[in-house]
Parts: C-alpha cells; sequence; structure tokens
C-alpha cells in the first residue's frame, strides 16, 4: 500500500513586532526579530527600510567638516536661528547655521578644556556652556564671553551724610561683548551707631585717662557706643570710637569723667546716612578680574562710601574664604591684611580683602580667587593688623569638576560636585543674590557626585550613577528666597551616561551600562528588556549618546554606541525604540548624536570624527538591511519540518535584489538571490525582442515599482525554521514572509 502523501503546512507573518534578543532565537514569538536593522517594524504588514546617512553641506554644496576631532555636539536655538555646535579635542568650538547654512567659530584653539563639556541654552537669547575645569561661558550667536560675573560685593566703607542712596558705577568687563554689571545701594537713614566724638573743651588737671561715656540708643535693644580718650598735657586731646553701637535717632550726650581733672567736654556724630548695602540688579558677564565698584560721593560734610567687588566662578583650583569667627577691635579696617598661604602647586597666587563692620571681620573678597589650588588642606587664611584679634576664616578650594549646566524655572543651574548651584531668579549670571543658591546632596542614595542634570516635564532631574533626583515647586517668598521641593525617586539606578539622556513625549529616557529606562513623573520603567542579548556586546569605554528623531514620520528615540557581536569588529549602530518596539540601525561610524527640532521636524545629526552627518536623512542611497525571523516550531516543536518554499511579499519604490536564507537550529541554507521579475517583448511568434542602446548593449526592462512577490523552492530541514532577508536597496517595503513545508518524524 503506497504511503500518504505528507500535508503541506504554511506559515504566514504579518504581524510585525521589534527585536528580541533576551530569548533565544528558537523561543521568541514569531512576531518577533532575532536581528532586525535598518528596517523599520511599523505594523501590520509593513516593516520599511529607514532613510541612509547623509553628509551634511553648507551653502556652497561642500560638505561640513569641522577643524578637529569632535568630543561633544549639542544644539541651540538663538534669535530663532538653530545651529549644531560642537566641541573639539583640541579645544576649539565651530557651528553650523541650519537656517542659514553657513558654519562659523565659536572659540578658537584652547579656548576650552577638550571634552566633557555640556551646555544649556537661556530663552532664545544665548547659550550657557559649562567647561569642566574653566567654568562658564556665553555665546550669543556672534560673541563669546566668559560667564565670570560679579558676585559679592564688599562695603570697606559705609560713608556717612547720604540723604539718598548713591549711584554705584561697576567697571565695564574686560572682555569685549561682556554684559556691564549694575548694583544698587541701600542706606541708613533713621538710627545708625556713633560715627565719631569731637572733643569741645580739652578741659584741664588730667592725670590719668578719664573715662568716657555715651548715652543709650534711642532704639530699645541697641547696641550703646563706646569710645576712649587721649590726654597730653592734661588736656582730653582726642576721642576715639572702639564701638560704633547702633540704633541711634538723635545725636547721643557724652559725659568724661575721672582723670583727676575737669571741664573736658565733646559733641557726637552719628552715622546716619551709611551705606549699607549693595545689591546686584544685573550680574554682567565677561569679567577676568573682579571691576571696580565706584559709590557717589557724600554730600558736603558727609563721609564718602568705598566697596570692592568679587567674581562669582566655576573655575576648578580657585579658592573661597568663609569667616569663622569675626573677632573684636578691628577699629582700623584698612590695615586688616588677610593672608592666603602655606599652599604648593598653585599657578596663581589667591588674595583677598577683608570687610568689617562694627569693629568685627564678617566677610571676605576675594581679590584674586587664584588658580591651580588643589586641595583644601593646604591652604591657610590668617587675619592680622586693624587693631583687634580673634578673627578667623577657613579657605575652600574648588576642586570639583562642572559636571553639567541646565536651564529650569527662569534660572541657570550648575552641578558640581554634589552640590546644585542656581542663579537668581530670572538671571542667566547672577549667583549670589538672595533669590540664587545651592543645594548640596547629603542622602547616601547620591553615591559619589551627581552625574548629570536635565530640565524636562516641570522637573528638573538630578542623576547620580544609581540614583535620580527630581526638584519641582519651584518658588520665590516674599522677601525673596527661593523655595522647592527635592525628591528623590530612585535608590537603585541612574546613569552616567550624560548625553544618553532626553526627553521622549511626556518621558524621560535615558541609557546606562546595563538598560535603557524611562522616567514619567516619578516613576522609572525598564524599557529595553529585549535588548539585554546585546548589553554585553556594547563597548562601554566609547562614547554613548542619544536624542529624538523622526524616522519615517515617527517620532523615535535612538541611543547611539559601539557595538560588536563577539568574534566581528566593533561598528557603532543605534537603538532605534518606538512604540514598544526597538530595531537596530546602522548609519556609519557616528561618534557622537544630537537631536534638533528644525523645519517643523526633529533631525538627528552626527559626527565621524570630523565630518557632520544627518541621520536617516537619504531615502536613495544603499542601506544595508538585515532582517531575522524567528525561528519558528511551526505548530509543532517536537518533529522536524522540511522547507519546501519560501515567499517574501514586498512592495518596491525601485529595483531591488534580495538575499535570503532559509535557517533552522542547526544551520542557514546557501543565499537565494532573488530579483523582482523582468518584462520580456515577445513577438508574434512568441520570440524574445532583445532592446539594445547605442554600445549594442542588451536592456533589461524591469517592474522597479509596486507590489511583488519574491518566491523560490527551499532546502532545509529541522524542528525550527526561519528566514533571513539581506539587501542593500534602498526604500522598500516587506509586507509578508511565507513558508511552505512539510512535516516529518518526532524526536
Amino acid at each position: 500500500m503506497a504511503a500518504a502523501e505528507q500535508k503541506k503546512s504554511y506559515a504566514v507573518i504579518k504581524n510585525f513586532l521589534g527585536i528580541n534578543t533576551k530569548a533565544n532565537r528558537t523561543a521568541i514569538d514569531e512576531k518577533e526579530f532575532a536581528w532586525i536593522e535598518n528596517a523599520m517594524p511599523i505594523g501590520f504588514g509593513n516593516i520599511k527600510v529607514v532613510p541612509a546617512q547623509s553628509a551634511v553641506e553648507d551653502s556652497t554644496a561642500n560638505a561640513v567638516v569641522f577643524g578637529n576631532t569632535v568630543t561633544h555636539i549639542t544644539s541651540a536655538n538663538i534669535d530663532l536661528n538653530d545651529y549644531i555646535i560642537v566641541f573639539s579635542a583640541d579645544g576649539a568650538s565651530q557651528f553650523f547655521d541650519l537656517t542659514t547654512d553657513a558654519k562659523g567659530n565659536v572659540a578658537p584653539t584652547g579656548t576650552f578644556s577638550g571634552g566633557d563639556m555640556n551646555t544649556a541654552q537661556y530663552k532664545n537669547e544665548r547659550v550657557i556652556i559649562a567647561d569642566p575645569e574653566r567654568g562658564l561661558y556665553n555665546w550669543n550667536g556672534t560673541s563669546l564671553v566668559s560667564g565670570n560675573s560679579v558676585g559679592f560685593i564688599g562695603i570697606t566703607n559705609p560713608g556717612a551724610g547720604y540723604t539718598q542712596a548713591p549711584v554705584v558705577t561697576i567697571s565695564a568687563p574686560n572682555e569685549a561683548n561682556g554684559v556691564q554689571a549694575l548694583a544698587e545701594a541701600t542706606i541708613t537713614t533713621a538710627a545708625g551707631g556713633v560715627r565719631a566724638i569731637t572733643v569741645d573743651t580739652p578741659g584741664s588737671g588730667y592725670t590719668s585717662v578719664p573715662l568716657v561715656t555715651i548715652s543709650a540708643p534711642d532704639i530699645a535693644g541697641s547696641i550703646t557706643a563706646k569710645a576712649t580718650a587721649t590726654i597730653s598735657s592734661g588736656n582730653v586731646v582726642s576721642i576715639t570710637v572702639t564701638e560704633l553701637g547702633s540704633g541711634y535717632i538723635k545725636t547721643p550726650t557724652v559725659t568724661i569723667t575721672g582723670g583727676g581733672g575737669s571741664a573736658a567736654n565733646a559733641v557726637a556724630t552719628i552715622s546716619t546716612g551709611q551705606v549699607t548695602s549693595i545689591f546686584l540688579t544685573e550680574a554682567g558677564s565677561g569679567y577676568t578680574s573682579p571691576p571696580t565698584a565706584t559709590i557717589e560721593a557724600a554730600p558736603t560734610g558727609g563721609a564718602n562710601a568705598t566697596a570692592i567687588s568679587q567674581l562669582t566662578t566655576f573655575k576648578k583650583g580657585t579658592v573661597s574664604v568663609i569667616v569663622t569667627n569675626g573677632g573684636a577691635g578691628y577699629s582700623n579696617a584698612a590695615n586688616v591684611v588677610v593672608t592666603i598661604g602655606n599652599a604648593t602647586g598653585y599657578t596663581i597666587q589667591a588674595n583677598a580683602t577683608a570687610i568689617v563692620s562694627g569693629n568685627t571681620v564678617n566677610q571676605i573678597i576675594m581679590t584674586n580667587p587664584g588658580a591651580g589650588y588643589t586641595a583644601t588642606s593646604n591652604v591657610v587664611v590668617t587675619i592680622t593688623g586693624g587693631g583687634g584679634s580673634n578673627a578667623a576664616a577657613k579657605a575652600i578650594v574648588n576642586t570639583d569638576d562642572v559636571q553639567d549646566i541646565a536651564t529650569f524655572g527662569g534660572r541657570v543651574w550648575v552641578a558640581s560636585g554634589r552640590t546644585l548651584y542656581y542663579s537668581a531668579a530670572d538671571s542667566a549670571t547672577d549667583f549670589t543674590s538672595v533669590s540664587a543658591g545651592s543645594l548640596t546632596l547629603s542622602d547616601s542614595t547620591l553615591r559619589g557626585n551627581i552625574k548629570a542634570i536635565i530640565s524636562a516635564n516641570n522637573f528638573l532631574y538630578i542623576f547620580g550613577e544609581t540614583s535620580i533626583n527630581i526638584i519641582s515647586d519651584l518658588r520665590v517668598t516674599p522677601e525673596g528666597t527661593t523655595l522647592f521641593t527635592n525628591t528623590n525617586v530612585s535608590a537603585s539606578i541612574g546613569t552616567s551616561r550624560t548625553d544618553a539622556i532626553f526627553p521622549y513625549f511626556r518621558s524621560l529616557l535615558f541609557m546606562n551600562d546595563y538598560g535603557m529606562y524611562a522616567l514619567v513623573g516619578s516613576t522609572t520603567s525598564k524599557l529595553s528588556d529585549s535588548l539585554d542579548g546585546i548589553f554585553p556586546n556594547i563597548d562601554f569605554s566609547m562614547p554613548i549618546t542619544g536624542g529624538q528623531v523622526l524616522v519615517n514620520n515617527i517620532l523615535c528615540a535612538a541611543f547611539n554606541f559601539t557595538y560588536a557581536e563577539p568574534g566581528e569588529a566593533e561598528r557603532q549602530v543605534q537603538a532605534v525604540f518606538f512604540d514598544k518596539k526597538w530595531f537596530i540601525t546602522s548609519q556609519g561610524s557616528i561618534d557622537f548624536v544630537a537631536s534638533v527640532p528644525v523645519e517643523g521636524t526633529i533631525k538627528l545629526f552626527g559626527v565621524d570624527n570630523t565630518d557632520l552627518y544627518q541621520l536617516y536623512g537619504d531615502d536613495t542611497a544603499a542601506i544595508n538591511t538585515t532582517i531575522r525571523t524567528a525561528l519558528m516550531p511551526l505548530g509543532d516543536p517536537i518533529r522536524t519540518k522540511q522547507a519546501l518554499k519560501f515567499g517574501i511579499e514586498a512592495t518596491l519604490e525601485t529595483s531591488a535584489t534580495l538575499s535570503v536564507t532559509v535557517d533552522s537550529e542547526t544551520g542557514s541554507s546557501p543565499v537565494y538571490t532573488l530579483e523582482n521579475s523582468g518584462v520580456n517583448w515577445i513577438n508574434n511568434q512568441n520570440q524574445v525582442i532583445p532592446w539594445t542602446n547605442n554600445l549594442n548593449q542588451t536592456i533589461g526592462w524591469l517592474l522597479s515599482a509596486g507590489y511583488f512577490l519574491y518566491k523560490s523552492d527551499a532546502q532545509q530541514y529541522g524542528k525550527y525554521l526561519g528566514l533571513t532577508l539581506t539587501s542593500n536597496a534602498p526604500a522598500f517595503t516587506v509586507n509578508t514572509f511565507e513558508m511552505e513545508h512539510e512535516l516529518r518524524v518526532r524526536f
């Protein structure tokens, strides 16, 4: 009796999901792919080849090539012009204006440190550049100036006799195109201290120094002034105020008693109309040394006030000084000397001036913050002179890099070490006014230093290597103090990959060394489970960057990294995410990428050493595509199958050749090369009519566009069967994978 014919079975795959490298190829769903590169599984029956990279050209049709190896790329919008800005290993920076297609220089060689640069856009007026060692800079699309701004202004002499607040003038910045700082003064008019005592009648017969008594101040709870007399030849010749006191509205009485003499009288002058404070209205920029602060002269009979300024700088290796004990008896402020010494290895000596008020030292102004200091423990601060004693201060050396910068709530935020500094409300440069400040994260959730900060979705996110905090609910009190909420939202997941953090819809996406994650509000979730098989083969010593991009008119998130399968050469690829799916693209040797919202779309630009490219920018160029299906059990995982035929339905825009292998768990078939069917011209005798050109070459007629069914007989045997498609044709769409097979033996 003849054996019954085996029943032919068919597999049709049209519901396309993304890549799954977590499970073995034999265990993934038949709708998933073991590998899918440069092809986007958009939806049912629709896998579309992505465009290739395209070289960016300037207005003269020349490729945009930067002057040195690029170490960072970013984008900005200034005065409604879209810019790509790059920083190079030689410390230079250049831009490409996407609005005018012009390339230009931001800064010459040697300006910046060369690596680990970061930027933040402030409004549409400037880009603030954070150099890890050299501090902040501002670029407005035309000019670059240092971000050094005027910080504290110390009053070295409060003056007296001012009937209205004097004009304060701060000298112009050292750098051209810097912004001049502005300040205003406040004065006391109702109450003050005793400024001086003048001997009216010297008296006679004084054999020892008499006691000088000053009557109590007019305002309860204030301080009574004190003074001492000086005698000569039995006369009281002068009286020195040793403590100014406070709260005097009317001139106090001065009584001289004892000393063996009599008839000496003196008259006090109170210090109303003193300059009590100077506050900045514009911190300015472009200062390379502290500017001069000039206070308008006092009216006739008064005393002129004087002041000095200190710069705010985030430069590494600089010194600041804080007073730990104000001491007492510092009656001669001009003779107080602050010495910063015992430091080794510095390149510029730091210098400072003491500010004395009420005979105590209450502030130290850095007239030069120095450079090259490496450790706080090496710096000793001493305060001498001025007639006082016991004043003490300590130095603080900035040993931390500027790690990152962001704009949030109308302010600039700077991360350095474990500290987050924020500028005053609606200011990009003022880090000392009442609404400016800093937050040092002391919680154990931050292991090490802050790695990155980014503003998105009404939060400021603070990333540690294994933690995430958020700043929210930013507000300013009526007194001008800034308040906000600092909340830890992750104590185990963070990232040190600063350039692989970016917003995507209402999420913040980021990549670390073990996954890609989405942060939605305060909830972190892993997105990359299906890519777990890729992570062991990523070279994390190379840059990891990412950004948003429209691919085939769908907003995607793309992470760029260096990858190599075991035994293969390293190459740069992109893991691209949308609609809960991942696929891989390869857009050439791209070191760094950055998103640029431009022309109503979102583009992704990248650099290859010095050359600028737009990723997914050319849908006519050849691009290598690989689509590897699951190895499917085809309904019966314990029986072997004999592959008989396969087919691939595709929609073409131009002629395309596909190479296909039929795969099993034991290997792959020889490559089947498939071309879309040609058109033959046949005469009435059924003979093919050849067409030739003027070189006598035969011309083929191809159906170059539309729907095609590629099909072939197949030779493959195994318990699991699948297909691998490769091609270098652009812009075609795979609609269906088909396979005909017969069931064979069990086990």
